[in-house]
């Protein structure tokens, strides 16, 4: 006879191995739909590179996809290193907040005690500045700087800051530029040595290197649509490459507090203002704990997405190095998958067709443009998501053509309702136009749709006083 409780203890096991089965068939679910979604953009010829998707803190998904070089003759694998563009500028606010804790230096330094060479509009400009991109510091002249010390000596030769420091804010990489500097000056080490003591090899990260050159191995080469190659290096340097692995390790570094605190990852996590960008690209913390971390990154043909949600223990990065301006849609369609949601397949950019074109338009010709491109060419071109339409509203921001912008954002709130972010941008569009009314609409319709939305709150906040 069978005791009842050899019976319990049987019924236990049989449903924990149902449940234990379940799961794994989910997974493996989730792992043949990024599959099928990542290769069958690869055939269309909208994603070459490589990608890693953790869940619950484990790798689930993780492949090398196309070629290596512009010729296509040597296959990608998960040890070939990328460049991930302004993600690279990580690298220094988080060696800026390591000399911070270490007493080497404070933000409110002025930049002046680091770099007395530079003219005296350093005194005004602070280290915080620096990092938030509110300086005042005119851009980099990319067409005429050639190293590190042709750039150093127009900065020298800069009689004027393009506004007063701390008043607005312009994203350009000469903040980051003299971050580099000043951790160099401090130091008495390169930023590449200074990156391999204090941030690389703390992380565990084996790979990565600073500024490959065409002799190192196990670079990707980057590469437009006609298979012209891009040159390796950068006029200004301090721009890490790396392997899959490598940047799984640096951003699990990041939000498990490896190197610096959770107060000073908070100074470089969250943005000062919205539609701003802080050292660290943007993110949320709760108390001491990251939320939400997300980072994209722009070099010539190489681009780069990092996107961690923490309490999920999620993580998506793709890197690719033929850029065809679309990993924000494969993000949104990963986290689709991964929520278990229908998703949206990977279709041609209609900005990267016709975003030259585009650029001559305003607001109402890029309304009757797109809708009529639509009509007639749904089945080649993405229309299923709000980025497209929400890029161009953001270019004529950028430009300070409100009312294009707003004509743009309106219409794609139009067109799907329900996103919390086409509302935020709308109200982003009204605050920077002066119409806190209309702006504190907007806002509070986006935290309606997101609750999420902990930068949306603090302008409510900040609206409604």
């Amino acid at each position: 006879m069978i005791s009842f409780k050899k019976s319990l203890i049987s019924l236990i096991a049989i449903s924990t191995l149902i449940v234990s089965t379940k799961k794994v068939n989910a997974q493996n679910s989730k792992s043949a739909q990024l599959d099928s979604l990542v290769h069958q953009a690869n055939r269309l010829g909208l994603f070459n590179g490589n990608i890693l998707i953790a869940e619950n803190n484990k790798v689930i998904y993780k492949d090398a996809i196309g070629f290596a070089d512009a010729a296509g003759k040597i296959k990608l694998t998960e040890q070939y290193r990328f460049h991930i563009g302004s993600i690279a500028k990580e690298f220094n606010a988080v060696g800026i907040m390591i000399l911070k804790e270490q007493g080497k230096l404070s933000l409110e330094d002025p930049v002046s005690k680091y770099l007395p060479e530079l003219p005296a509009w350093a005194s005004k400009i602070h280290i915080i500045n620096l990092l938030q991109y509110t300086s005042g510091i005119p851009d980099v002249k990319w067409k005429q700087v050639k190293n590190n010390a042709d750039n150093m000596e127009d900065l020298k030769k800069t009689t004027k800051l393009d506004f007063e420091p701390g008043s607005q804010y312009a994203y350009n990489n000469n903040n980051v530029f003299l971050q580099r500097r000043i951790i160099e000056k401090i130091t008495g080490l390169s930023f590449a040595a200074f990156t391999e003591k204090y941030l690389l090899k703390p992380c565990g990260m084996k790979t990565a290197i600073v500024d490959p050159v065409a002799s190192d191995k196990l670079i990707a080469k980057a590469y437009n649509n006609t298979h012209a190659e891009d040159e390796l290096t950068y006029p200004i340097n301090g721009w890490v490459a790396v392997t899959l692995d490598d940047f799984y390790k640096w951003s699990n570094s990041l939000t498990n507090f490896k190197l610096i605190s959770p107060a000073s990852t908070k100074q470089i996590l969250e943005a000062a203002g919205p539609g701003q960008q802080a050292g660290l690209g943007g993110g949320m913390m709760d108390s001491n704990q990251v939320i939400a971390h997300k980072h994209d990154g722009t070099a010539r043909n190489y681009q780069a997405l990092l996107v961690s949600t923490v309490p999920k223990g999620r993580t998506v990065i793709l890197m690719t190095n033929n850029q065809q301006n679309n990993l924000h849609t494969f993000n949104t369609s990963i986290q689709a998958i991964l929520d278990g949601k229908p998703y949206i397949r990977i279709k041609k950019s209609v900005l990267s067709h016709f975003g030259t074109q585009i650029e001559q338009m305003n607001g109402q010709q890029v309304i009757a443009f797109y809708e009529k491109m639509k009509k007639t060419h749904n089945d080649e071109y993405s229309f299923d998501e709000e980025g497209t339409l929400n890029e161009i509203g953001y270019n004529f921001l950028r430009q300070n053509k409100f009312t294009d912008a707003i004509l743009v954002f309106e219409h794609n709130t139009q067109l799907f309702p329900e996103s919390g972010n086409v509302f935020d941008s709308l109200g982003e569009a009204y605050y920077k136009q002066g119409d806190k009314e209309k702006a504190l609409l907007n806002y509070k319709k986006s935290i309606v749709l997101n609750p999420d939305n902990a930068d949306g709150k603090k302008i409510i906040s900040e609206l409604s006083h």
